[in-house]
């Protein structure tokens, strides 16, 4: 999957500008709902070399690259880039190494990022033009004035979010995973009751989280990721505020005076400055309870922005941690709980369809029609299985990609509460109904309104059944099934019937369905990056009603590759709008009104938006030319009266693919 950029070039020697993520507001904001729209019509755009006189991506001292928060509410994200400079291995994979900076011949002003992104890795391509106010970063920065891998990771994670504004709050645990391929679970610092109390036969959207036990992560002390983070201002950090996260750096136990321990904690705050008025500040009582030289060689650990404190302070201060697992240099995980390394993995997509597969939570009569999937355990051994979904971002005229409309859902915009529950089956041949009605032998315990959630268990050799669901029936998402294991596993789907076509409440649609093919130099021109763009079939259509005044959305459109899962392609489409020239001859604008990227490693790519009566076509493609498949497009277009049919004009392009059939409903 790529993020998709162009150059604007007026020469062979011009630095490169991403028209796909400008250098104005329409890259700075989305809806205007946080305070950066403040900074409207004040923030200029400039590259590094503008900035400093010698800039560089990294700082010869290591200890002034970690991130420093400036005016966008991104502290979660920059927490998590902690791990990439802990971890060399993972800082290649997200930044790849060599590329040509400033002072460099090669050097174009352009930059490659990599991010994971539903089981797949996104390549992002920027300009390194950045958001400054008055000559100087107005986001986040390194504390080396002269390094940048921090402005420009942040830039790339808020071009693939669509915006630097959307980066405004978030969790740590997602941006751990999307840096890292891996996994991140948040821990309570409250109490509740145990998981052994916890009934799992109750079901609810009720979020309950496992208590922080530091002791349990003494097998990956010294490479698991933590953060905490407070969700009021706590005792002790005066200036913190609601909602900010914190890194922790390390943590150890030190012997006192009196000859007994106390585990000290040293926090990094990502703005910057030290927030904190405990017992183990600069000076505080607690120096005085352990030995002078060591507690000496502890506070010349503390750099700008870091702070000690005990255990107790950091249990009773805070409200939650956050825990990245390790990640090998060979690609594997290392689980938080053992210390083993889950050398097995698996991933397989899914997806909950109103009225077919979204079934709903155990309370639901119609829970056995959520998806299912078999876990073979060929060995007993140390297994985590996890269930992620794809995150739904609201419809804007920028980024018209709407997967779900679901606008009663406000307070959670982004997710469904999910769960999964996992079975012991003695044979693949059972009796669906009766075992739904005994107790799993694992489960979430609860729907959370989390983007991943998982299961911990040591399991017998035999047959797992796993079923993902949503707590509400009908609830529409797709989703990710994911499975790392100490020894071998396997996991497949099982199959169910295909789903019904999609039948609408919400006026007459006219449904067209259009069959095509890229062919390796003919029809495969690639995405928009590319000359060859053309090339790609053209699927032309007419808009002849205007948009509905409650929904606004007239057309639907799915694009859907025929591939297995382990050959997908990463795909995406524009909708461009056709003018008619004075020769007579229709032709496309150059900049689409509507688009379906960027480009994702899935079966099916959607766009719901709301075009303006007049002539359009589509244009399907892979990232890449050259990229051969047979694909299925779909088109839904709502019409006020009886329906019209239309006849479709396909021109030359259309006409160059191999086996393309027209079916109108």
């Amino acid at each position: 999957m790529k993020a998709e950029g162009r150059a604007e070039c007026a020469g062979e020697e011009a630095l490169f500008e991403d028209l796909d993520f400008p250098a104005d507001d329409t890259s700075l904001l989305s809806d205007s709902s946080t305070p950066i729209a403040r900074l409207q019509g004040d923030v200029t755009w400039r590259r590094p070399q503008e900035i400093c006189q010698s800039p560089a991506l990294f700082p010869d001292n290591i200890n002034l690259a970690h991130a420093k928060q400036g005016l966008l509410g991104d502290c979660w994200f920059l927490c998590a880039c902690s791990v990439l400079l802990k971890n060399k291995h993972l800082l290649n994979k997200v930044l790849p190494p060599d590329q040509p900076q400033w002072g460099d011949g090669r050097y174009r002003g352009s930059f490659q990022f990599h991010f994971w992104q539903q089981g797949h890795w996104t390549e992002v391509t920027i300009d390194d033009r950045l958001p400054c106010i008055n000559s100087a970063l107005c986001f986040s920065r390194c504390h080396s004035l002269n390094a940048f891998w921090v402005a420009l990771l942040e830039k790339a994670y808020a071009k693939l979010h669509g915006s630097y504004e959307r980066l405004w709050a978030g969790q740590v645990s997602e941006a751990l995973v999307d840096l890292t391929g891996g996994l991140a679970e948040r821990w309570s610092l409250a109490d509740f009751e145990s998981e052994e109390e916890q009934r799992p036969e109750q079901d609810s959207d009720q979020v309950r989280r496992r208590r922080l036990d530091l002791n349990l992560l003494y097998p990956v002390k010294d490479n698991c990721t933590l953060s905490c983070s407070t969700h009021s201002s706590p005792g002790g950090a005066s200036e913190l505020g609601q909602y900010h996260a914190l890194t922790v750096m390390e943590w150890l136990d030190v012997k006192t005076v009196s000859g007994s321990e106390v585990r000290l904690l040293r926090i990094r705050n990502p703005w910057g400055r030290c927030c904190w008025g405990g017992a183990w500040i600069e000076g505080g009582a607690g120096w005085s309870s352990v030995d002078s030289v060591c507690a000496l060689d502890l506070q010349a650990k503390v750099a700008e922005g870091e702070f000690w404190l005990d255990e107790t302070e950091f249990l009773s201060q805070f409200d939650d941690v956050t825990v990245g697992y390790p990640i090998s240099e060979e690609g594997h995980l290392k689980s938080v709980y053992t210390g083993n390394l889950l050398t097995h993995s698996h991933q397989l997509a899914g997806r909950w369809i109103k009225e077919h597969s979204a079934g709903g939570s155990r309370n639901s009569s119609s829970y056995s029609s959520n998806p299912k999937f078999w876990l073979k355990v060929c060995e007993g051994g140390e297994v985590l299985v996890t269930l992620l979904q794809h995150r739904k971002w609201r419809n804007t005229d920028k980024y018209a990609q709407t997967p779900f409309e679901d606008s009663k859902n406000t307070k959670h915009q982004h997710y469904q509460a999910i769960a999964l529950h996992m079975w012991k089956v003695e044979k693949k041949r059972f009796n669906l109904s009766r075992m739904l009605n005994k107790p799993p032998c694992a489960s979430t315990h609860c729907h959370t309104y989390e983007r991943e959630v998982m299961l911990h268990r040591q399991l017998e050799p035999g047959y797992y059944l796993l079923i993902p669901s949503t707590y509400q029936p009908g609830a529409e998402a797709r989703f990710l099934i994911r499975v790392f294991s100490s020894s071998s596993t396997s996991l497949s789907a099982l199959k169910s019937p295909p789903p019904p076509q999609p039948l609408t409440s919400d006026g007459e649609w006219e449904n067209s369905y259009f069959r095509g093919s890229w062919v390796e130099g003919r029809t495969a021109g690639g995405s928009r990056n590319f000359p060859s763009h053309w090339q790609n079939p053209g699927f032309p259509f007419t808009v002849c009603d205007e948009p509905a005044v409650t929904s606004g959305v007239n057309v639907r459109i799915t694009l859907h590759q025929s591939c297995p899962d382990t050959d997908l392609h990463p795909i995406g489409f524009h909708v461009y709008k056709v003018l008619e020239e004075e020769s007579g001859q229709m032709l496309p604008r150059e900049d689409p009104v509507a688009s379906c990227v960027p480009h994702c490693y899935t079966q099916e790519a959607s766009l719901s938006c709301s075009l303006p009566p007049g002539a359009y076509t589509i244009v399907p493609s892979t990232y890449q030319p050259d990229c051969s498949a047979n694909f299925t497009l779909s088109l839904a277009r709502r019409i006020r009266r009886k329906v019209v049919r239309s006849q479709e004009r396909l021109g030359s392009a259309v006409q160059e693919v191999s086996h393309i059939s027209v079916m109108q409903s």
